[in-house]
């Protein structure tokens, strides 16, 4: 069903009062996939862009089991309970390969904070879109920050060979990792252990605490065989419980130590104007896609190569070619 579209000035009036519901009607416009919507999303991001920038933004990944959505919760609540800030939580569910569709479930782990005045969480599915994050975490990240949240935590749907593009919009990325770090560390890419700015060992309570600090030592001695980073952040390895919140202020002065650090070197701006360029390139390559498609000369052949392509009658490589050409002519 689709959404009810507001006049511009609602949104970016409610977006920039903090209002929650407002901003939640803003990302629903910006996450659109109607042609209609996108001038209006592109005019409310113009609109209050001077609003944004000001945000700690921290993309979180882990292992599948670590506890992502519970570590978070705990996190959350410490930021706004004790830290005094208001966090918004970006949350990106696997999609349904057969329908599209997906269970949105991250909400209902965060119980705790879901019930904060301080706290705004957003799950979105991750609509078969790489890299760990939804197609428009980006912009969902802007509204937010426009809205005054000071602090963006972007869960990824978990670690793996593509779950890398969150660091394109993070200032940090916190790596959530398990005991037993001798079979974690065979599964684990290098690719996201040399991205991770801060590595946290969760689940560190009760009869795992022992695993949990021999798991540390382990992996800050993997770390070790890493080429040291450009910027002088020598990535630490801690542990934290997320049911007794042992070691989670720890992690969060950890990450504010990485961003003072990047703050004050100058490192922090660089990496969001590349991220910036990023997001350009991305977003050109999206909209050459929705137009391939859309082209009435593709789409009138696109059947065609599809049933040839499946039943063997030419290949892949041809047959996009010929689209190609097509579009062309």
């Amino acid at each position: 069903m689709r959404h009810r579209r507001l006049p511009l000035a609602d949104y970016v009036d409610g977006v920039c009062a903090g209002d929650r519901a407002r901003l939640a009607q803003a990302i629903t416009l910006i996450e659109s996939r109607h042609p209609a919507d996108l001038d209006l999303a592109a005019a409310l991001l113009d609109a209050v862009l001077p609003r944004t920038g000001e945000s700690i933004r921290v993309g979180i990944t882990g292992v599948p089991g670590v506890g992502k959505s519970t570590f978070i919760d705990a996190l959350g609540l410490y930021l706004v309970r004790e830290a005094g800030r208001r966090v918004a939580v970006l949350t990106v569910d696997p999609s349904s390969e057969r329908s599209g569709g997906s269970l949105l479930g991250d909400k209902t782990r965060m119980a705790r904070l879901t019930g904060e005045a301080g706290a705004f969480i957003r799950p979105t599915a991750a609509g078969g879109f790489l890299g760990g994050v939804a197609p428009r975490t980006r912009e969902a990240l802007l509204l937010c920050e426009a809205a005054g949240y000071d602090t963006i935590l972007i869960e990824t749907v978990g670690v793996g060979q593509s779950e890398t593009l969150v660091r394109s919009m993070a200032d940090s990325l916190l790596l959530l990792l398990l005991a037993g770090a001798g079979d974690s560390l065979q599964g684990m890419k290098r690719g996201i252990m040399e991205m991770a700015d801060l590595f946290a060992i969760t689940k560190a309570d009760g009869d795992t605490r022992a695993a949990a600090d021999r798991a540390r030592g382990e992996y800050a001695a993997a770390l070790r065989l890493f080429a040291p980073s450009g910027d002088g952040w020598a990535p630490p390895v801690l542990t934290c419980s997320a049911l007794t919140g042992e070691g989670v202020s720890e992690v969060w002065r950890q990450l504010l130590a990485h961003d003072t650090l990047g703050r004050e070197s100058g490192d922090r701006l660089r990496r969001r104007q590349g991220q910036n360029v990023a997001w350009l390139r991305q977003l050109v390559a999206l909209e050459l896609d929705r137009r391939f498609r859309e082209d009435p000369a593709v789409g009138a052949r696109l059947p065609r190569f599809e049933d040839d392509v499946t039943a063997g009658r030419t290949t892949p490589i041809a047959a996009a070619r010929a689209l190609f050409a097509a579009l062309a002519g």
